[in-house]
């Protein structure tokens, strides 16, 4: 379930979101990343992910952001459960409204999986990054352009 827009900044101003990360690797063990269109963590790079929505299961809300941020079809079954994290940011989603956002943070609890995947990036959909590459972790934790938050699941 998708919510109000009026509906959802009072749930960003009360409570965690409840998100997940995707950690994908290839076969050549690079990390795969996306240059963020939308805020929290724009014009960052960053692992792919999303919130998980109200009434769906974790597992479902898996298979859902693997196919929505990688186009592919995988069930949580295939995937390596990495850790949980907690992301803090100062900025939040709704960019056009700077005074609730200069006023309110954002704060994920986010559940890492990691999955082995050997993905084309021409094939990667662009609503939430505009670019992808693939990275070495050593290469990853030197960018300046790497969000801290992507940085965590391979220190």
């Amino acid at each position: 379930m998708f919510l109000e827009k009026e509906t959802f900044k009072t749930v960003i101003a009360s409570t965690p979101l409840i998100s997940i990360d995707l950690v994908i690797r290839n076969s050549q063990g690079q990390y795969l990343l996306g240059y963020r269109n939308n805020k929290p963590a724009q014009g960052y790079w960053f692992v792919p992910g999303g919130r998980i929505l109200k009434d769906e299961r974790k597992d479902d809300a898996f298979t859902r952001l693997v196919l929505n941020e990688l186009g592919v079809h995988l069930s949580i079954e295939n995937a390596k459960f990495h850790g949980v994290y907690e992301h803090f940011y100062d900025d939040c989603v709704f960019s056009d409204d700077k005074v609730f956002c200069d006023e309110v943070s954002t704060h994920y609890i986010v559940l890492a999986y990691e999955v082995v995947l050997d993905i084309a990036l021409d094939d990667l959909p662009d609503a939430q990054h505009s670019q992808y590459k693939w990275v070495d972790a050593d290469e990853m934790l030197a960018a300046s352009d790497v969000h801290v938050h992507s940085k965590w699941y391979v220190s």
